[in-house]
Formats: C-alpha cells, sequence, structure tokens
C-alpha cells in the first residue's frame, strides 16, 4: 500500500513519538514544522524545540514559520502538495485554507477522548478533576478547537497515583499507536468518520495562576488531585510565612472527617506533615519553598521548625 506523503506539524515532546512513527513506517515526511526557536533558561540562549530536535536527527526538512497564515508559507505547503496534514500540539490554529490543501484532510492527534476536553490542557484537566480514564480521539480538523469529525478513540485508565507527567508519557505512546492505525485506515480508504456531539463537550483550558492556588477550604481529594494535575508543570501552591510554597506530592489521609481550621498543621508524621482541609485531611510528601530546590516534606519540616497548629494560607 502506497504511503501518504505527509507534512508534520508539533512542537513539545508529546508529539516526538508520531514523528518517529511516522519514519520507523516510511512515511515520506516531506517537511517538519515547528514554533520558532525561544529563549530558554537564565541565560536565554535559544532553543530548540522537541519536535526540531527530532526533525534534525532524521535529516528531515524543517519549516519554523512565525506566522502560518502569511502567503509564504501557504505557498510552501501548497508547493509540497502533501497528501496529509498531521498536526499535534502545534500551537497555532491553522487557517482554512491550509486544512484545505490536503486531498486526505489535516489530521489531529488528540490527548483526551472527545468530545471530552477539547483545548489545551486535556492531559492537565483529566486528573485535576479526578478522572479514572483518559485516551487519545484522532480527527479530521476543521476550523473549530478540537471539534473535527473522529476517526478512532482508543482508551487509558487513569492511576490513582497517576500525574500530569505519567498520563502524558502513556498518552505520547498511546498517541503513536493510534495515528499508525489511522493513517493505515486513510490509505485504504476505509476510515471511520464520526460527528461529535457538541451537547456532550466538556473543556480543557488554559491554565492560569488562580487554578494553581490550593483553597484549603475544598475537600481533601480535590487538592490532592489538583496537586497530581500540576506535577510536573507548573505546580500547586499555597503560601506559608508569606511566602510561596509549591506542594509537589500527597496522600490522603481520610476523606470524610469534619476538620475545623482548613490549613492547620495537625500532625508531624515520619514523611512529613497532616493538614485539615475543607473535608477530610491530607498529608504533604514533597513541597518546595520558594527559591529552593524540591524537598522531602519531612526535610521541610525540620529546616524550617514546623509545629502542630501552623498554618498554611
Amino acid at each position: 500500500m502506497k504511503k501518504l506523503r505527509t507534512v508534520f506539524m508539533g512542537t513539545p515532546d508529546f508529539a516526538v513519538p508520531c514523528l518517529d512513527m511516522l519514519v520507523r513506517e516510511g512515511y515520506p515526511v516531506a517537511a517538519v514544522v515547528t514554533q520558532p526557536d525561544r529563549p530558554k533558561g537564565r541565560g536565554q540562549k535559544l532553543a530548540y524545540s522537541p519536535v526540531k530536535e527530532a526533525a534534525l536527527h532524521y535529516n528531515l526538512a524543517i519549516l519554523q514559520p512565525d506566522n502560518i497564515k502569511n502567503d509564504d508559507f501557504y505557498n510552501q505547503i501548497a508547493a509540497i502538495q502533501p497528501d496529509v496534514i498531521i498536526v499535534i500540539a502545534f500551537g497555532q490554529f491553522l487557517p482554512q485554507r491550509i486544512l484545505d490543501l490536503p486531498l486526505q484532510g489535516c489530521i489531529n492527534v488528540h490527548a483526551s477522548l472527545l468530545p471530552n476536553y477539547r483545548g489545551s490542557a486535556p492531559i492537565h484537566w483529566a486528573i485535576i478533576n479526578g478522572e479514572s480514564m483518559s485516551g487519545i480521539t484522532t480527527m479530521y480538523m476543521d476550523a473549530g478547537m478540537d471539534t473535527g469529525d473522529m476517526i478512532i478513540k482508543a482508551a487509558t485508565p487513569i492511576s490513582p497515583v497517576d500525574t500530569t507527567g505519567s498520563l502524558h508519557d502513556k498518552l505520547k505512546d498511546l498517541g503513536a499507536t493510534v495515528l499508525s492505525d489511522t493513517l493505515q485506515k486513510i490509505a485504504a480508504g476505509n476510515a471511520p468518520r464520526v460527528s461529535q456531539n457538541d451537547i456532550e463537550a466538556t473543556y480543557a483550558p488554559l491554565l492560569c495562576r488562580n487554578t494553581e492556588r490550593i483553597d484549603w477550604h475544598q475537600p481533601a481529594i480535590a487538592i490532592h488531585n489538583l496537586v497530581r494535575g500540576l506535577n510536573p508543570w507548573p505546580g500547586a501552591y499555597c503560601k506559608h510565612q508569606n511566602k510561596l510554597l509549591k506542594i509537589w506530592q500527597t496522600r490522603i489521609v481520610n476523606e470524610s472527617s469534619p476538620c475545623s481550621q482548613p490549613g492547620q498543621v495537625i500532625g508531624i508524621t515520619k514523611e512529613g506533615l497532616v493538614v485539615e482541609t475543607g473535608k477530610g485531611t491530607i498529608e504533604l510528601l514533597e513541597v518546595q519553598p520558594e527559591s529552593k530546590r524540591r524537598m522531602k516534606a519531612c526535610d521541610f519540616v525540620c529546616g524550617y521548625s514546623l509545629t502542630i497548629g501552623n498554618m498554611f494560607e
């Protein structure tokens, strides 16, 4: 079966396994489109995106347009005459004339079971909301935000100890497998096309600073899920003695016990400290004081002389 001529559009690490799969399975990747190099770190040196690093490894043609809506970029892609454009966490919305270019359409690999969690942060929000399942959906792209007709869905469970980081790694590998199946069906002419039910849609918007703030009046399970959902980036935080404290790992002690002082330390353990919430208690296991590295919560207790009765804001 003839392999589809592809243009690959992606930027972060999540997209790399799909590019690896295309090369491994012999798809002709005519160009890789990724975001321009960005300053990074204390030295603000220009850094390549993970997709650019992979494309350089495979000696593929690389395009890094500042704006994919301009005529120069359109003409470059039109000259390639791709059968399909594959888009995975690219970082810009595609204009309609790009969507209309490839004969077999533009295919997106999305990290949720659509129509649930449309948007830019589906992995984070699945964990934050305490979901037990996630997955990958491939779809034909249209002008909406993750509203296109679905091709293949594949589900994977979310374990109680999963973080956004661990679920991300599961889904990026699953994405490559689902994309491979999708392209084979498209080439064979038997790819399904299933409309999404907009009434059932939920959304995964960009994270904001207020999302990251721990509200100790929330139940223990909600705080625990928030911490998991913001690990390894950007991190859930609270205040201790007017300084920022990030919380990276927690364990629920009791989900339902009534509490009188949410945010109050009520116990010191071998591994950390137990804090009251709006409903139940939670043990802090890994924290990061302002301007410091991550540390075990038991070391934080010793180093900052925490005692029972201390309050987190």
